[in-house]
């Protein structure tokens, strides 16, 4: 089975993944003993994409469907990833908005501003759900559970479930096991939505959504691989990169490129973080969690 680009035969240890597909077992089963479809809140990310991949063999596309929750704060890019994965894998996939930058909660961007966004995206799946009599799912994984996810809160006020973390499946078994299912998403990195690349108490607005949005398009443009942000500090874009394409762009001839990409987005200054890639620095750097 051919596997996708960045994930190698290395990636599979027997025991590693053998653990992952009994864990795989243990989600059919759950799915199968439901009683009622399942609607998936589906972003076409590594998780969300397999969930439903996996509802779908399990229980037929009659009883899955997957929505998409539309906003500014969802990349084009990844918009239209969800559309082709949903596509390629027949799986029944609807879109709505979401209009969470209309909440003034929200748009404050206060260190739990994840709990507004997803309180808006359910609160308009769940009468989705409710139509069909389908159960509420959402992609959190295993390890998500130790991480500083507000947005959880929202998702048990509308008795969202987590089969993936139920199951233990962990993001490390998710891509192996999507990589085993042909999914295109096994080795994409990770991306969550825009106004995270925004710190706490900058108000999130569509403007500013559109600009980090141009300017990662830019690097990506420009040959940037595996994980990136450009954290919006005003005026300054501070640009985190993986530690392996840090040492590619931190030279002189390879760096002016990179500046111009990102002032052509609309910044003025461009800092090239030498810590590299941190998934989720803003948290630390808030202190919202520890470093």
């Amino acid at each position: 089975m051919a596997l996708p680009v960045g994930v190698t035969e290395s990636s599979f240890g027997s025991a590693s993944e053998g653990a992952a597909l009994l864990r795989e077992r243990s989600l059919i089963e759950w799915l199968r003993a439901q009683q009622r479809g399942v609607l998936v809140g589906f972003s076409g990310g590594v998780d969300s994409s397999y969930l439903a991949c996996v509802a779908v063999a399990a229980l037929g596309p009659s009883r899955v469907l997957a929505v998409i929750g539309r906003s500014a704060s969802f990349p084009a890019e990844q918009w239209q990833s969800a559309r082709d994965v949903a596509k390629r894998f027949a799986i029944p996939c609807e879109e709505v908005d979401t209009f969470e930058l209309a909440d003034p909660q929200y748009a404050a961007n206060p260190s739990n501003r994840c709990y507004f966004c997803k309180r808006a995206l359910w609160s308009r799946l769940a009468p989705l759900a409710e139509a069909r009599g389908f159960i509420l799912l959402d992609g959190t994984n295993a390890d998500d559970l130790s991480d500083h996810r507000p947005g959880s809160a929202a998702g048990r006020e509308r008795g969202v479930l987590s089969p993936l973390a139920q199951a233990g499946l962990t993001k490390a078994d998710i891509r192996r096991l999507s990589a085993l299912r042909g999914l295109p998403t096994a080795a994409v990195p990770s991306s969550p939505c825009l106004a995270s690349r925004l710190p706490y108490g900058t108000s999130v607005t569509a403007e500013r959504l559109a600009q980090v949005e141009r300017a990662e398009r830019a690097l990506r443009d420009l040959g940037v691989e595996g994980d990136l942000r450009v954290r919006h500090h005003g005026d300054l874009a501070r640009v985190e990169l993986s530690p392996v394409e840090l040492e590619r762009w931190i030279h002189p001839a390879a760096s002016g490129p990179l500046w111009r990409a990102v002032t052509a987005a609309g910044f003025s200054r461009v800092a090239l973080d030498l810590r590299g890639f941190r998934s989720g620095s803003l948290n630390v750097l808030a202190g919202v969690v520890a470093g």
